[in-house]
């Protein structure tokens, strides 16, 4: 298994428990230490909770983070991004922008 970075889908059905995405994980940490998210999973997750004023679940996420790995975003991300992105949309299959990251 390699090494992944989870997107804020994935990490939405994992809080809400959905079995096969548990699972995956668990198999995950068994080879690896930490989850990887980046910086904007985080910043989707959390202000989706505080937009529900979920401070319960606000509370577990930022547990979770203290626990695992947030990836910044800097500028070799970007330029990364960018070309992914390019790339894309000449071979005629857009990316949206935010799932780049």
């Amino acid at each position: 298994m390699k090494a992944a970075l989870i997107d804020t889908n994935i990490l939405s059905l994992f809080f809400r428990g959905h079995l096969q995405v548990v699972g995956k994980f668990e198999a995950y940490l068994k080879e690896y230490e930490t989850i990887n998210l980046s910086i904007i999973t985080y910043y989707e997750i959390v202000s989706g909770l505080k937009h529900r004023d979920a401070h319960k679940q606000l509370d577990l996420f930022l547990s979770f983070v203290g626990q695992n790995t947030v990836l910044p975003l800097t500028q070799e991300v970007a330029d990364i991004a960018a070309e992914i992105y390019a790339d894309a949309r000449k071979s005629g299959q857009p990316i949206d922008d935010i799932d780049l990251y």
